[in-house]
């Protein structure tokens, strides 16, 4: 089976629902995958803008998650953090997903969600690292990673 990460808000390439954008509801779009490789023992995700005018910027990261999960429901994060999750922190500074926001008047953003299977339980002890720090630790345990994007105009 293929690993592959898709989301019921919205379809790949298609446009993502206001409700997930930072001057919407701000809460993140549910989100489910299959196809994880055998040896998983955790993932991490990050969400990122690649069009954004100074260069690649990301709205949200999350690691520790385990790896007999095959979904995130809506808003994760957006309430108390009950679960054992790492969340992240983002390029606008917050311990939190923060949706799209492209400038206004701009075409339309990418936003890609990325799902990594990673060969351990847990990356690091240490709280509050960026996306990109969280990412970069991730990628000596990668075995396979699955994504999903969609887009976003103001």
């Amino acid at each position: 089976m293929i690993f592959n990460i898709a989301s019921n808000a919205f379809q790949e390439g298609d446009p993502i629902p206001a409700r997930y954008a930072r001057k919407g509801e701000n809460v993140s779009p549910p989100l489910r995958w299959e196809g994880a490789p055998e040896r998983t023992k955790s993932f991490a995700l990050i969400m990122e803008d690649p069009d954004a005018p100074s260069g690649i910027f990301r709205h949200w990261g999350l690691y520790h998650i385990a790896a007999g999960r095959s979904l995130l429901p809506e808003a994760v994060g957006a309430g108390a953090n009950t679960e054992d999750l790492g969340i992240c922190v983002n390029d606008f500074g917050e311990l939190k997903y923060d949706g799209p926001q492209p400038p206004e008047g701009d075409p339309p953003h990418r936003y890609i969600f990325r799902l990594a299977a990673l060969d351990v339980e847990r990356l690091t002890k240490a709280p509050k690292l960026s996306v990109v720090d969280m990412w970069d630790m991730a990628q000596q345990h990668v075995l396979e990673t699955a994504e999903l994007s969609g887009t976003y105009r103001r």
